[in-house]
């Protein structure tokens, strides 16, 4: 424990709280975005606890009023216990803690814009083989319309790459269902067109005629895939709906939310997809964020060398 804990008055521990408050849903929407480990979050929470205390021992500001002073002060004042890397690591968890807060309207300006960037390790994302992937597509019970509704949800997944967020943020009038496209919403409000293929869309449209009349019961709701009680599914359901059905199909690496939009970007770019035409599907605004999938296929291409030519092994 910090011990600026030590010092906090009764005010200070309001401000504490507050800043706790957000550090709870940043570190559960990582969780539900990015399916990071629990030793990764438990490393998230720490750093920006001790920030929380040090800012409510020091100014009396919760994190939501952070400036770029207060990290600087923060930074200097830890400088002589750290490590470079232990200070990169945390310069890091602050720019994505507040690039969230930011992204979420809980503040209006990301105080660490103008600080050194922190070199960022290269965390390649686990991808399902195609055999895997057709394995955890049939697991659904499509004889039961919520059965039904998951194959559809897991094909348009993998067909169409959406994050988790973006499909169960889906609605009626964003599908076009005859020319086989779905407009997204995605970060930063920004609106792109991506096409799903034939397989999705005929599950889509079996779903929409055969599973969902029948889930709503009368009722109505705009929300494409609605939940057994007709609301709009939620990303913590879309991600219990995945793991339960790779259970189902005997899949036993760990998974992540993304799990499916990473099987799609390896897939895509080990059967031959130009790169920018994989950042545009995916709707990356930085190329950078995209060439990490060439590291997942050019491991698979070794992988193929290595089993089949001669010379490989």
């Amino acid at each position: 424990m910090d011990a600026g804990a030590d010092r906090l008055s009764v005010a200070g521990s309001e401000v504490l709280g507050t800043s706790q408050a957000l550090v709870d849903r940043f570190i559960d929407a990582l969780w539900i975005e990015d399916g990071l480990s629990r030793l990764t979050l438990a490393a998230y929470r720490r750093d920006l606890t001790l920030l929380a205390r040090w800012m409510a021992a020091d100014n009396g500001r919760a994190l939501d009023a952070a400036r770029e002073s207060d990290l600087l002060a923060y930074a200097a004042a830890r400088h002589a216990e750290s490590r470079a890397t232990t200070s990169n690591r945390r310069l890091t968890v602050f720019k994505r803690f507040f690039r969230w807060a930011v992204r979420e309207r809980l503040v209006s300006t990301d105080p660490t814009l103008r600080l050194g960037s922190a070199r960022r390790p290269l965390r390649v994302p686990r991808s399902l083989s195609e055999g895997q992937v057709e394995a955890l597509l049939a697991a659904p019970d499509v004889d039961d319309p919520l059965g039904l509704r998951d194959r559809a949800m897991l094909e348009l997944m993998y067909a169409s790459g959406l994050r988790v967020s973006e499909l169960v943020g889906l609605t009626l009038g964003r599908m076009g269902l005859r020319e086989g496209v779905v407009s997204v919403m995605g970060k930063g409000s920004r609106e792109r067109m991506v096409p799903f293929g034939a397989e999705a869309q005929a599950w889509i449209e079996r779903y929409l005629t055969q599973s969902r009349p029948t889930i709503l019961q009368q009722r109505t709701s705009d929300a494409l895939f609605v939940t057994r009680l007709g609301g709009p599914m939620s990303r913590q359901m879309a991600w219990k709906m995945v793991k339960k059905h790779a259970l189902d199909a005997g899949i036993l690496v760990p998974l992540s939310p993304h799990t499916l939009r990473h099987a799609f970007a390896t897939h895509l770019l080990n059967h031959g997809a130009d790169l920018r035409a994989v950042q545009m599907l995916l709707g990356h605004a930085d190329i950078s964020t995209t060439t990490i999938y060439t590291h997942v296929a050019r491991e698979r291409l070794r992988q193929l060398h290595a089993a089949h030519h001669p010379r490989g092994g």
